[in-house]
């Protein structure tokens, strides 16, 4: 016998019109990781709950675990039988919402012409997937899928390779899948999609007529060919945001930098792999990119160490990043005497002015006082020696070491090493 909770319940469902027992719809979809895929479906007005789950395969029962070694398998060749796509159950109400309305949704915030992939995330259960419930779902994916289709050909995009089918096995994921991002707001953010169109559309507000552009597709001719760094954004992304404040608001590099919430790089120019995740940096020399560094979460002076492998050379590197030092009297900028700012070569951050340098006669640059903030200090106990390594504030690089012998009116010694110093003459 049934408690009386659920007879309750049961005695109120049967009581309602059978309209209001209709007033909902759901649709599943896959977008490749779940996570993003339910922030960004949640945030269409009329959609009333987005839920994390498993579809598509094989096996009526399913979990996170099961779908990974599965597709473990899949990749050696070892079994034929189809995984599940992660995926997104959309529920709304089509009074508010049109399924239209949520399928544009669904193609403008990924990319559904990458196969079994997403991004960086490989594999087929990251398949970009619409699992429907009815003919009039099945219809209505097949035409928007033939509407972007054409929006997706003329920006240069090859064909959609989105899975079209009924729904089957349809399992739940884990409670700490639902709601991820809400949850862990550290979660990485999604770049939304190709930033093309839907037809008639802005991207991502499918439900008016296009009155503004899409975010600009770099010009090439803005650019530095031969170098440049470019930043690709997200307007949502907490983590562009912070990158903006620590790194680019203060950016005094000599490497040409330059932002944009377009993820597409300038015509003629070329990605190694599509983007991913928001924000990432992309180093392109000759209109090629030459490396990239994806994801920001105040890890300042991992990005400047990324960014100095790139552009400093094997010997700058040794100092730099592993405590070496040039012999003395080889290094660069032992007798520069104009006026001006000795800064770190990676990220350009002033550290020791001309006027306060002085012939020690030790083979390598000297000075008795650096730029107020601009060094940090620590204790150096190697080759059986007791000394105070300096390195710079900005960029964590190792420069040299900190005697007291120096002159007035410090009384202190900045040994550095000249390879890893650039000089700014002072403007005439």
């Amino acid at each position: 016998m049934l408690p009386s909770r659920f007879l309750a319940v049961a005695t109120l469902l049967l009581s309602l019109p059978l309209q209001a027992l209709a007033a909902t719809d759901s649709i599943v979809l896959g977008m490749g990781c779940f996570w993003g895929a339910e922030k960004r479906m949640s945030a269409i007005p009329g959609v009333l709950d987005v839920e994390s789950g498993y579809a598509g395969g094989d096996a009526e029962r399913a979990g996170y675990r099961d779908v990974l070694n599965l597709e473990k398998r899949i990749q050696r060749g070892r079994t034929d039988e189809r995984n599940h796509a992660e995926v997104v159950k959309v529920t709304f109400d089509p009074e508010q919402v049109s399924l239209e309305r949520v399928l544009i949704g669904f193609w403008e915030n990924h990319d559904p012409t990458q196969g079994d992939r997403q991004g960086n995330d490989i594999g087929s259960n990251y398949r970009s997937a619409i699992y429907y419930n009815s003919d009039t779902q099945r219809d209505a994916a097949l035409a928007t899928r033939d509407a972007y289709q054409q929006a997706l050909s003329e920006a240069g995009y090859g064909a959609i390779t989105t899975e079209i089918a009924p729904l089957r096995n349809y399992n739940r994921a884990e409670t700490y899948h639902q709601d991820y991002l809400k949850k862990n707001p550290n979660g990485y953010c999604g770049l939304g999609g190709t930033n093309v169109a839907y037809p008639g559309t802005v991207p991502g507000d499918g439900q008016q007529l296009a009155s503004a552009q899409a975010p600009e597709q770099l010009e090439a001719s803005d650019l530095n060919r031969e170098r440049q760094l470019i930043v690709f954004e997200a307007e949502d992304c907490p983590f562009c945001k912070q990158f903006r404040a620590e790194v680019l608001d203060h950016w005094s590099s000599d490497i040409p930098v330059i932002s944009t919430l377009n993820p597409r790089p300038p015509q003629g120019w070329e990605l190694e792999k599509a983007l991913f995740a928001t924000p990432t940096m992309v180093l392109f020399e000759d209109g090629e990119e030459v490396s990239r560094y994806t994801g920001y979460k105040g890890d300042k002076e991992r990005f400047w160490k990324w960014l100095g492998f790139q552009i400093l050379t094997p010997a700058q590197q040794r100092i730099a990043f592993e405590q070496g030092t040039e012999r003395a009297f080889t290094g660069s900028h032992l007798d520069e005497k104009r006026p001006g700012v000795f800064v770190d070569p990676i990220t350009g951050a002033p550290l020791f002015r001309s006027d306060t340098k002085f012939e020690s006669g030790t083979g390598w640059p000297s000075f008795f006082n650096p730029v107020e903030g601009a060094l940090t200090y620590h204790e150096d106990r190697s080759h059986g020696m007791r000394r105070t390594e300096v390195r710079s504030a900005s960029s964590g690089i190792h420069l040299g070491h900190v005697f007291d012998d120096g002159p007035p009116p410090t009384g202190k010694r900045y040994c550095i090493n000249g390879n890893v110093l650039s000089f700014v003459p002072d403007s005439q």
